[in-house]
């Protein structure tokens, strides 16, 4: 009797693992249109289009700088605040938003 319902929970496990379960992919990369360059506690962002907006925030939930309207390809930043992981939202001229976590060294 033991064997038996030993085989049946196998059989049941079994069956009950890859049923339902739809494949996992990864997600797709998407080419950014900007660079996100660090150097110990500066950051440094480049971008093609021209920048219309940046947030930085901490891993925390602290807000770090908020900049509208800046319309350049280039911008940085160095920060004074002692944590290392970081938020960026990037706005850029062309309307599209991303963001990046970004980690920095003391």
């Amino acid at each position: 009797m033991n064997r038996i319902l030993t085989i049946l929970c196998f059989c049941m496990l079994a069956c009950s693992t890859g049923f339902g379960q739809m494949p996992v992919s990864a997600p797709e990369k998407v080419n950014e249109p900007f660079k996100v360059l660090t150097e110990g506690k500066k950051i440094t962002i480049q971008s093609k289009p021209k920048i219309k907006k940046i947030m930085i925030w901490t891993a925390s939930g602290h807000r770090i700088v908020e900049d509208h309207n800046l319309n350049e390809n280039s911008w940085s930043l160095r920060i004074n605040v002692n944590e290392n992981v970081f938020y960026l939202m990037l706005e850029l001229a062309n309307g599209k938003r991303y963001t990046k976590k970004i980690g920095l060294i003391n």
